[in-house]
C-alpha cells in the first residue's frame, strides 16, 4: 500500500494523444482520433492506481504515452520530478530502466527469433554493466520469479502457450528494478492459478523495492484487489478517480455506475438481487467525440447542459473526483442556498474559457 506521506512519483497533467487521420492521394489531414483527451492524474510512491474501462476508451494509449512510447500530443509527463513529455528519445535513454511496461499482447511483444535467456537479458544487455554469468544467473532468478522453469532458457517464444509468453514479458519489465512499472493487463493471458501467483508477485516486490504501478485492466475484481486507487476511462477522458474502497462502496459517475452494475455478485442471495444498468447504444468515435460530456449520448441522466459542455473534473469527496454536471447542479443549489457563489461563478468561467 502507498504511504500516506509518500509524494507523487508520476504527475501527468492535461496529455492528449491524437492519431491525425489523412485523406486523398495526398494524404492530407482531415481530422484527429482522439485516442487520449486531456487526462490528468498523479500516482503517488509505493502506489498501484488502477485504470479501467471498456475496449477502446484509450487505457493502453495513455499508458504507453505516459512511459513515451507514443510522442504526446500535449501535456505534461513527470516521473520522479523530470517532465519527460518534450524530452527526446535521446536525451530519454538514461532514464528508461526506472520505467518498464508489461505489454498486453505477449505473441507481438516478444522476438520470435530470441531465446527467452536472450529476451529477458536484453535490457541487462543495454542498461547493465554485468558479467555473463552475472545475466544468466539474473535471467534463471526472474524466471523462477514469474514461475518459468530454468530449462526452458533456451527455447523460443513459440514454443510456449499464451500465458507462458506474458511470463516472459513480466520477467524482462522486471529485469533492471524499476521504480515505475505499467501493467497493461498482464493477467489477461493468464489461466487463474496463476493470476494470483503473478499478483502476488507484483505486490510482493511492491512491499521489497517500493515500485510504483500503473495497473490497467478490465478485471474488476482483481483491480479491487490489487490498486490503492482507480480511474474511470471514458472514450478518451477521464470519468471518476477515487480511492478504491470508495469508488466501489459508492461511485458517483452513472458510467462507473452502470461499470460497476455489471460486476458478478459471489453470494447467490445478493446476486439474486443486483440490479444491472444497462446501456443504449453504442460508444461514439474517437474520431468524432459529441460536443458536451462524452458519455451524453448513452447516460440514463443525461441533462440538456451535458450536451453542450464538457465537465471538468471535481473533487465531491477528499480525493474523489468525478467529471459530471450531476455533481455540478448539485454544488450550485448548495451554493446558491448558502449564498457562496464564488466558486460556481469561477467555473462557469473556466467553462466558458
Amino acid at each position: 500500500m502507498a504511504d500516506p506521506t509518500a509524494k507523487p512519483l508520476v504527475e501527468v497533467r492535461g496529455l492528449k494523444m491524437y492519431f491525425p487521420i489523412t485523406s486523398g492521394l495526398l494524404r492530407r489531414k482531415v481530422g484527429d482520433v482522439k485516442a487520449v483527451d486531456d487526462v490528468s492524474f498523479s500516482i503517488m510512491q509505493g502506489e498501484t492506481l488502477g485504470l479501467v474501462g471498456e475496449s477502446g476508451c484509450g487505457k493502453s494509449t495513455c499508458g504507453r504515452a505516459v512511459l513515451r512510447l507514443y510522442d504526446p500530443t500535449a501535456g505534461s509527463i513527470r516521473i520522479d520530478g523530470t517532465e519527460i513529455g518534450t524530452m527526446s528519445q535521446r536525451a530519454l535513454r538514461p532514464l528508461r530502466p526506472q520505467m518498464q511496461m508489461v505489454f498486453q499482447d505477449p505473441q507481438a511483444s516478444l522476438n520470435a527469433r530470441m531465446t527467452v535467456a536472450a529476451i529477458i537479458s536484453e535490457p541487462l544487455d543495454e542498461h547493465a554493466q554485468m558479467s555473463r554469468a552475472e545475466k544468466l544467473q539474473r535471467v534463471y532468478e526472474l524466471m523462477d520469479a514469474v514461475g518459468l522453469n530454468r530449462q526452458f532458457a533456451n527455447r523460443y517464444p513459440h514454443e510456449f502457450s499464451g500465458g507462458q509468453r506474458q511470463r516472459i514479458g513480466i520477467a524482462r519489465a522486471l529485469a533492471l528494478n524499476p521504480k515505475f512499472i505499467v501493467c497493461d493487463e498482464p493477467i489477461a493471458a493468464l489461466d487463474v492459478s496463476i493470476q494470483a501467483q503473478v499478483v502476488n508477485l507484483l505486490e510482493d516486490l511492491q512491499e521489497k523495492l517500493g515500485l510504483t504501478y500503473l495497473f490497467i485492466s478490465h478485471d474488476l475484481s482483481m483491480v479491487r484487489h490489487i490498486c490503492d486507487r482507480v480511474a474511470v476511462m471514458y472514450l478518451g477522458r477521464i470519468a471518476e478517480i477515487a480511492p478504491r474502497d470508495a469508488l466501489y462502496a459508492n461511485p458517483q459517475h452513472p458510467y462507473t455506475q452502470a461499470l460497476l452494475s455489471a460486476v458478478p455478485e459471489p453470494d447467490p442471495v445478493s446476486e439474486s438481487t443486483r440490479k444491472r444498468i444497462i446501456l443504449q447504444g453504442d460508444v461514439p468515435s474517437p474520431a468524432n467525440p459529441p460536443k458536451g460530456c462524452n458519455f451524453c449520448t448513452r447516460c440514463p441522466k443525461v441533462m440538456p447542459v451535458c450536451r453542450e459542455i464538457k465537465p471538468d473534473l471535481l473533487e465531491i469527496a477528499p480525493g474523489h473526483f468525478a467529471a459530471c454536471h450531476l455533481h455540478t447542479q448539485t454544488k450550485t443549489v448548495t451554493a446558491g442556498r448558502t449564498g457562496g457563489t464564488g466558486a460556481i461563478e469561477h467555473n462557469q468561467q473556466g467553462e466558458n474559457a
